[in-house]
């Protein structure tokens, strides 16, 4: 489960990134399993005895015939969907170019003109870093930390910092309604553990960071020697601020960020800041009376920074937060220089992703409803929808039978959880109302810069306008063309966007077994979010209250924590660990996802009838090769270590295989026994949902 502040949606994994090419080996593998519905034989390995190593009898062929193309860091079934979802939304824009129905001020047309305005690398190159002049002049201009307030607060959109943010977003103890939060400002490395962490791969990840830096700052006119100086302040004063900030851990735990402060508690606590001129500057036109201070102990760091009056080293962070976000948006060099950096090193990739994909990215991730409603007329038949509907709804029940026989678990708890499935928004494919993106100053003739920033500008104003307003529960964290799933526990929400409906998740030519194994377990692992040890915190109205009795609870920390242990004993790389803390609230998730779609399954049966076996295989046995097809993953080292360091889903292999050794059906569906490589004793099974 990944919670994002801005948009806190848990999301299933998102282990590969699509790709605009691949090597012949891989087109054909590609063409087979689009002729071929269900599993696709050529992929097993059948060699390999399931009972000692089901990944690789399952996957073992794709392994070895499969490789990472150059400009992806992982790739495996999220990657390929991707894939053919990118290709079919460039040939969906290419056919809207061509067109003359979308009038300039329609949000299609400020879609095309943002993904025209990317590639226009003439036009990028020859304006180099002049569109950040502006905001470096601001920030060269601070004297005092009346000028850094004005600056940052009155120019949100152009100058970037460290310090805090504003956000609005549902409040936890009143989830109806949206309050306003005081957010930590962004760092330059990914996560705090690159700046606190003192193992050997740390201390490099730091001092290429610190290459980066010098290298990007002279892309501004610095010499190499003023930028290197710069370099070194910048780490420093960005490890300062990450020091006091929440581990990855705690950060999963949302009652560590709901602390709610007075006006007067929070000018109290950075009266540096003069708080509610910043509100108002920053375009906020409600009354604030509360708001709700994410990090207290980094926000007392932040007074003590802005404090000891150090303006020089404020302004050199500043000019290169500044710089560092927009490089996306400048010269092809900077673009690449920033790439070589993010992608290349920490995360190992070989090749830059091709300019109209980088593009697509940018339009899907700005206003992605717009070309979504294209996406949704041209690749989402209105049947679709509905067998997903009928499959949540039976998948559901499931669940609801699991919670009503568990062992462990008070009735007065079962009737809390049965209460929140009942309450249970299902979203699916596409929202019922469409983003309106009318006031966003996307122009013909406008630059790249020019358009992201008004993007920027859009979504500020359109987030500070919802403080202490209701939550508008239609809205949707992601746009159809999207290839994951998520669960919003302030809804109480499991949203499903139109993109993973397609294989290896959903095949309507497959057999059910096949899909209860792919969009089925997708969908269980979804509802399993909201009880697990983060989502199972929300009660069904999505408030932030604890509806379990003390000893239901304990019984559940247990169980929990025995399954993060099973996870943290698993080694990727040389002592390189699964984090089973972190990793806790997707893990719990795949297995009670697996566990209801199985369920799922046998109840699909009972009302349809049960086939028999179709190439050799049962249902039950197709229905977990199906699973481990979906999480088939090959990963570069880098990007491996990145993952295990930043992200909170497990690796994909291990999510493949780890939750079936669980699973008691699992071993009768492969006739598993004691002493077989995919044993694990009844008694060392976790079983929680």
């Amino acid at each position: 489960m990944k919670t994002n502040f801005v948009a806190p949606v848990i999301a299933i994994a998102a282990l590969a990134f699509a790709v605009s090419a691949c090597d012949n080996k891989d087109k054909k593998m590609a063409q087979a399993e689009e002729e071929e519905h269900g599993i696709i034989l050529a992929n097993m390995d059948t060699t390999v005895d399931p009972k000692d190593n089901f990944y690789n009898y399952v996957n073992g062929t794709w392994m070895k015939n499969t490789e990472i193309p150059d400009d992806q860091v992982r790739w495996g079934g999220f990657g390929v969907l991707r894939k053919k979802t990118d290709h079919d939304m460039l040939a969906i824009l290419e056919k809207a170019e061509k067109s003359d129905k979308y009038a300039d001020d329609t949000d299609q047309a400020k879609a095309l003109m943002i993904f025209e305005s990317k590639l226009d690398t003439v036009a990028r190159n020859e304006s180099g870093v002049k569109p950040l002049q502006p905001a470096l002049d601001k920030i060269a201009s601070i004297s005092s930390v009346e000028d850094l307030q004005k600056v940052i607060t009155e120019n949100a959109t152009l100058v970037s910092q460290p310090f805090f943010g504003i956000a609005a977003f549902s409040n936890p103890s009143n989830s109806a309604m949206n309050a306003a939060y005081i957010t930590p400002g962004g760092l330059g490395l990914p996560d705090r553990d690159y700046y606190t962490n003192t193992d050997a791969k740390s201390v490099e990840i730091r001092e290429e960071y610190v290459n980066h830096i010098t290298r990007m700052l002279q892309f501004l006119g610095d010499t190499e020697e003023e930028a290197r100086k710069q370099a070194e302040t910048i780490l420093a004063f960005e490890t300062k601020l990450a020091e006091p900030r929440l581990d990855k851990v705690a950060s999963r735990d949302f009652r560590n960020f709901n602390n709610p402060r007075s006006m007067e508690a929070v000018q109290n606590m950075v009266p540096a800041i003069n708080w509610e001129q910043a509100l108002d500057d920053l375009g906020v036109t409600k009354d604030v009376d509360t708001l709700i201070v994410m990090q207290p102990k980094y926000m007392d760091v932040v007074q003590k920074t802005l404090a000891n009056g150090d303006v020089d080293t404020w302004k050199t962070q500043l000019r290169w937060a500044t710089l560092n976000n927009a490089a996306g948006m400048l010269t092809t060099e900077i673009d690449k220089a920033n790439w070589d950096f993010y992608s290349k090193y920490l995360n190992g990739s070989k090749k830059q992703k091709p300019a109209d994909e980088r593009a697509l990215k940018t339009v899907n991730n700005t206003v992605g409803e717009a070309v979504g409603k294209l996406y949704v007329d041209e690749m989402f038949p209105p049947e679709a929808k509905e067998k997903a509907e009928n499959m949540i709804d039976n998948i559901i029940v499931a669940f609801k039978d699991r919670i009503n026989n568990l062992e462990w678990m008070s009735d007065s708890t079962k009737t809390k959880a049965i209460e929140k499935l009942d309450k249970f928004t299902v979203k699916i494919a596409y929202p019922d109302k469409w983003k309106d993106y009318s006031s966003m100053e996307v122009k013909p003739g406008n630059s790249y810069y020019e358009n992201m920033t008004a993007v920027g500008k859009w979504n500020l104003e359109d987030n500070l306008s919802k403080i202490n307003e209701p939550v508008d529960r239609t809205e949707w964290g992601m746009s159809p063309q999207t290839v994951n799933a998520y669960f919003n526990p302030f809804n109480n929400e499991i949203v499903f966007p139109a993109a993973i409906l397609q294989p290896p998740f959903y095949d309507y030519k497959a057999d059910e077994a096949v899909n209860y194994g792919g969009i089925g377990a997708v969908i269980g692992h979804e509802i399993s979010h909201a009880f697990d040890d983060s989502g199972s915190r929300f009660d069904a109205n999505g408030n932030l209250v604890n509806w379990w009795t003390d000893k239901d609870l304990e019984n559940f920390t247990e169980r929990g924590d025995k399954l993060a242990e099973q996870y943290s004993n698993i080694e990727v790389l040389d002592s390189v660990f699964i984090n089973g803390k972190f990793t806790l609230g997707e893990n719990i998730g795949d297995l009670g996802g697996v566990l209801a779609a199985y369920d799922g399954l046998q109840r699909f049966y009972e009302k349809n009838g049960r086939p028999g076996k179709i190439d050799g295989f049962t249902p039950e046995q197709r229905f977990f090769m199906s699973w481990a097809t979906v999480w088939r993953t090959k990963q570069r080292e880098e990007s491996l270590s990145e993952q295990v360091k930043t992200d909170p889903h497990s690796p994909g292999r291990y999510r493949a295989t780890q939750p079936l050794q669980n699973v008691d059906a699992f071993y009768e569906a492969f006739n598993i026994k004691e002493g077989d490589s995919m044993w694990l004793a009844p008694e060392e099974r976790v079983r929680i949902w």
